[in-house]
């Protein structure tokens, strides 16, 4: 078996060195190596890891003396957490550890949590934390790191401690052990989808599925469009049907499911192949009926479940989503993809006869586009007169993404 790359250890070890050195140790008794990483911002360490603190904070962009500088906690838990999202990226790409593991309460969680985000979807990360149990959505972010319940405080070593150690020792061992794993049979493509649009991505996915792509589909829920694109930054993706934009519409207006301001960034940067439509936004989204913003209880309002409500969006909010992705494809206009606008609706709720059907503003959304996008010869908007959910749709989708894609 060829020699496994240690698993680096990331503690603060002003407070947690015990914590630490007992976790290492664990690790090597799995017969994996270990390699204690100082991320300790504020007193001296209780004890020698094997990489100081000062090297890590080195690979901040203002330097060592920058990061270890700062007398307000706060502000130096941010600017650590900077410099080890470098010096794991280095790590990773010049092939030195297999897989990392950290320790922490709060600001050592968040700290940590900011370093592994640099990390690619795969590589092995586990962080085991006083908040595992809470909502952890700021520290996982759209990685991939595993989060494991300290139950107890990370503040000495005990009957519970040491098991939850043990165990994930256990865990982050395993995980470095496993050889790489990499399906490169089929190109992946990342395709979004809703519930309305689920007709149309189910009929592409099944083609290009049969047509030998490993199709990647995404739910467009904010996260879900951010899941895509932190694939795509990482090379995980070699395409993208962006066929459900619905998140700009809450990016915009103030709904649950917003992109976020580097929607579309990753894809037109990298200028790969590129197909996206207009699907969803005829709606924002909210929570349950009685969290509606009260500026909107007098819309048009869809209770789709007890947990989601849609609103349909009017002309001008329609005119607003265009200016906001033509920004975007404007400001690379380098950049190829092709914009499919499907004039019979943007959702299963924008069909004639149902109840957000309103051609007026899917017309303002449409004819915005096509008259402040900088088009060219790769840079396309493409009528189809059918429904998103048609057949006939979904067949112009995988016409042009074959076209594209060549």
């Amino acid at each position: 078996m060829a020699e496994i790359a240690p698993v680096y250890v990331f503690a603060t070890l002003d407070t947690k060195f015990d914590e630490a050195n007992f976790l290492a140790n664990a690790i090597k008794g799995e017969g994996v190596p270990a390699v204690i990483v100082d991320v300790g911002t504020a007193k001296p360490p209780l004890g020698k890891g094997d990489v100081d603190r000062s090297v890590v904070a080195g690979f901040h962009p203002q330097g060592a003396a920058y990061v270890l500088g700062h007398t307000d906690r706060g502000a130096a838990i941010i600017a650590m957490g900077q410099a080890l999202r470098e010096f794991m990226i280095d790590a990773h790409v010049n092939g030195r550890c297999s897989a990392v593991i950290g320790i922490g309460g709060t600001g050592g969680s968040s700290m940590i949590a900011t370093g592994m985000r640099g990390l690619p979807i795969g590589f092995p990360k586990l962080l085991v934390s006083t908040v595992a149990s809470g909502d952890t959505s700021s520290y996982i972010g759209t990685s991939d790191i595993s989060m494991m319940p300290s139950i107890v405080d990370v503040a000495g070593l005990n009957r519970v401690s040491k098991k939850v150690f043990r165990n994930a020792a256990g865990a982050i061992a395993g995980m470095a052990r496993l050889k790489d794993f990499a399906d490169e049979s089929r190109p992946a493509l990342g395709v979004t989808m809703f519930g309305v649009t689920t007709p149309c991505v189910t009929a592409v996915r099944e083609v290009l599925e049969g047509r030998g792509f490993d199709t990647l589909v995404f739910h467009a829920t904010g996260v879900g469009g951010r899941a895509m694109e932190g694939l795509a930054a990482s090379g995980l993706i070699e395409g993208v049907l962006d066929i459900t934009t619905t998140e700009v519409a809450d990016e915009v207006v103030g709904g649950v499911f917003a992109c976020g301001p580097d929607r579309f960034d990753v894809m037109l940067a990298r200028k790969m192949p590129y197909l996206m439509s207009l699907g969803a936004l005829d709606m924002v989204n909210f929570g349950p009926l009685d969290t509606v913003p009260a500026q909107f209880r007098n819309r048009k309002l869809h209770v789709h479940n007890s947990s989601v409500t849609l609103m349909r969006t009017t002309v001008e909010e329609n005119v607003q989503f265009a200016h906001w992705i033509a920004g975007k494809l404007n400001a690379y206009p380098d950049s190829p993809f092709t914009l499919l606008i499907p004039e019979g609706g943007v959702s299963e709720l924008d069909k004639p006869g149902n109840p957000f059907h309103d051609p007026e503003a899917d017309e303002a959304l449409f004819k915005t586009l096509e008259e402040i996008v900088i088009q060219g010869p790769e840079r396309k908007i493409i009528r189809c007169p059918a429904h998103i959910n048609d057949q006939r749709f979904c067949d112009v989708i995988v016409e042009e993404f074959n076209r594209i894609k060549r």
